[in-house]
């Protein structure tokens, strides 16, 4: 008998589940509580695929063998409720995808930096002439790269939603670039469940199995502590000297694994094309895999010397009037945005401000005092920004869009000096999203 799944979600994610499921032999239903996008509407009825949209019916979702669940859609919705209850077993579009692939899994997770260090492991690999795909939560879901064929190696970068539907999947090389409190309402506001989502990654990683993480990230080290892991260990540091590991001394990574503890790889930090200690740090991960896989010392260089970073992470827009404009609208937390801040080398007029995810603003004072001239805000509750840096800066200006915003950093931005737009909030005030307000900025600068 034709197993059923059921497959509640629509986007890249389901769409793809979709795809791949038929294409194995299930007997497929889409079910979508919002509107189907047209792109992905079109891909079901073309397959043959039933669905629908602005509902979840019951009758047709709960007499599935297995649920695939899109991220997107939290364990509190009531149709996963009623899910659980009938003890239909719900996971990932990762984890489905995985079944079909026989591919060498290296595997991104971290609160900051893991669409960034995803793109550089692809590069590294693509740069060695490794056959790799890259996807996940980046780009491409899993199961769509599958419809074309399977790779040697695919880099899936993580999020905590898809870690906690993934129970069999098991990461060859798992990498927590940091945990910094985010999405906790997600989470029950407990930090605790979302640290053990992130660490999900580990799971089911056998000795062979390698796991990169920051040792200077105080709560990936404690949590590490507890977990008994059979991976092999690396961690990667800033000026603690590791071996195994990576670290930076006067001016240079070195990087070692334990099979060549004699042989490291070592760069100069200014030949990195990613500036930036947070760039340091994915640069250091992105190193340490590339010897793992025996990637060849002078490609990893060529590599990280190479790389165009992604868009809308710190991404150089132009200068006008000899000031730099930087679009870095994937900051959508505080610890971004300290990243961001804590990378430039120039006087800095700062764009911030959106949906306020609880922000404590406190770990920015120091940077902003220190790095920051003028604060425009965009958004339309600034007040926290206001009571945080009013005694920090020479001036916090209110706007209300991005024009507004663009216009009035370049009115008071001086020659050298840098406008960032880094906002450490979410961008649905104003926004449909980081992606819509990073391509706005760029516009809008590109428009002076």
């Amino acid at each position: 008998m034709t197993k059923r799944i059921v497959i509640l979600g629509s986007g890249e994610s389901g769409t793809g589940a979709a795809l791949l499921a038929q294409r194995k032999g299930y007997d497929v239903f889409v079910s979508d509580m919002g509107i189907i996008g047209e792109e992905f509407k079109k891909e079901l009825a073309e397959a043959g695929i039933a669905f629908e949209e602005g509902r979840h019916t019951a009758e047709l979702i709960l007499n599935a063998d297995e649920l695939i669940k899109s991220p997107g859609i939290p364990h509190s919705a009531a149709v996963v409720k009623q899910a659980f209850a009938k003890h239909i077993p719900i996971i990932s579009e990762i984890e489905f995808a995985a079944r079909f692939s026989q591919a060498k899994k290296i595997c991104i997770t971290g609160t900051n930096g893991k669409t960034t260090t995803t793109s550089l492991v692809y590069h590294v690999l693509k740069t060695a002439g490794l056959d790799v795909a890259v996807g996940g939560n980046i780009g491409t879901s899993y199961a769509r790269i599958l419809l074309d064929r399977d790779y040697s190696y695919v880099v899936l970068e993580l999020s905590s939603f898809q870690l906690d539907d993934m129970f069999a999947f098991r990461a060859d090389i798992g990498v927590i670039t940091n945990i910094t409190p985010d999405h906790l309402d997600r989470y029950d506001y407990q930090l605790q469940n979302y640290i053990n989502s992130k660490f999900r990654i580990t799971q089911n990683q056998l000795q062979h199995d390698v796991l990169i993480y920051c040792a200077d990230d105080e709560l990936t080290s404690k949590n590490l502590e507890q977990i008994k892991g059979k991976a092999t260990l690396i961690p990667f540091a800033w000026d603690e000297p590791l071996q195994p590991g990576a670290y930076v001394k006067e001016g240079l990574m070195i990087c070692t694994i334990p099979e060549q503890l004699n042989n490291p790889f070592i760069m100069h930090m200014n030949e990195l094309s990613l500036k930036g200690r947070h760039n340091g740090y994915n640069s250091m991960a992105a190193a340490i895999i590339g010897q793992v896989l025996n990637i060849r010392k002078e490609t990893i260089r060529e590599s990280l010397m190479s790389f165009q970073n992604v868009e809308h992470r710190l991404e150089p827009v132009m200068s006008v009037g000899g000031v730099e404009f930087i679009n870095d609208s994937k900051a959508t937390n505080v610890n971004s945005a300290w990243y961001a801040l804590e990378s430039m080398e120039k006087p800095t007029i700062w764009i911030a401000g959106g949906v306020d995810k609880g922000n404590d603003y406190q770990l920015l004072k120091e940077l902003v005092k220190e790095k920051v001239r003028i604060i425009v805000c965009l958004g339309t509750d600034n007040r926290k920004i206001h009571e945080a840096f009013g005694t920090e800066v020479d001036m916090i200006v209110n706007t209300s869009s991005m024009n507004e915003a663009v216009h009035v950093a370049q009115k008071l931005a001086k020659a050298g000096e840098a406008v960032l737009l880094s906002p450490a909030c979410a961008s649905f005030d104003l926004f449909k999203n980081y992606e819509d307000r990073g391509r706005q900025f760029k516009k809008e600068v590109k428009a002076l």
